[in-house]
């Protein structure tokens, strides 16, 4: 039987943990056990009585910089060097993260995420520990917490169990190269708007069809650059 998927979370707002991952279907899978989550304070390893994580920058500029020293030791209290869960720094600077990743994250032993702050992290601990840095776009936020709850969110739905049919992550948007087709349901007519007939007409290759179509439409459209790769990999 596969041990629970565990997530350590390094943050400086350990209280922004569970957050909306204890509710639904993250929360009722952490309430049974399928995966666990530990959110630790990384300023509970400052060693001034100020508890000081940051520091200006070497340089000069704006802003401070979290300190190598003390995250370093934040670091090793809770990743050793047998643990074998990826060791993630969230960062504008990371690699984007993909849906191929987060099944490989999914499929592992869990991960320990590294939430920044302030104008980001010494370099010299993320190269000491090796960490993996991820980002979840092109855009910035105030700290990494946001960037760990939704990378938690889209690996935790993957675990065994956690969702109600296997097949409803089949078909989603990435898992194929493509976009997600769009969903109808009832009432079969809103706003003067119907229900494309081919969903309702009971054949299902035509349906298959009718929604791969409408995948490599939107995807095409709104994506090119993942239809492009998209073509690369098809036969």
């Amino acid at each position: 039987m596969r041990e629970s998927w565990s997530a350590t979370v390094l943050t400086l707002f350990p209280e922004m943990f569970p957050g909306p991952l204890g509710v639904s279907l993250a929360g009722r899978a952490l309430e049974a056990g399928t995966w666990a989550l530990e959110a630790v304070d990384i300023r509970s390893f400052a060693t001034d009585r100020h508890r000081s994580v940051d520091d200006t920058p070497a340089g000069g500029g704006p802003g401070m910089v979290m300190r190598a020293d003390v995250v370093a030791a934040a670091v090793d209290a809770v990743h050793g060097p047998d643990d074998r869960r990826p060791l993630i720094y969230l960062s504008p600077r990371g690699a984007p993260l993909t849906q191929q990743r987060v099944r490989e994250l999914a499929a592992g032993p869990g991960v320990a995420l590294l939430c920044g702050r302030f104008e980001g992290l010494d370099q010299r601990v993320i190269e000491a520990r090796a960490m993996e840095e991820i980002s979840l776009g092109d855009f910035v936020l105030s700290g990494g917490e946001p960037a760990a709850l939704a990378l938690l969110d889209a690996v935790v739905r993957l675990l065994p169990g956690v969702m109600g049919s296997h097949a409803s992550g089949e078909d989603e948007s990435f898992e194929s190269g493509l976009l997600e087709y769009p969903h109808y349901t009832r009432p079969p007519l809103f706003e003067g708007r119907e229900i494309p007939p081919v969903l309702v007409s009971g054949d299902h290759a035509k349906v298959k069809a009718w929604r791969r179509e409408r995948a490599e439409e939107t995807t095409r459209q709104r994506r090119p650059d993942l239809w492009e790769k998209f073509l690369r990999k098809r036969p």
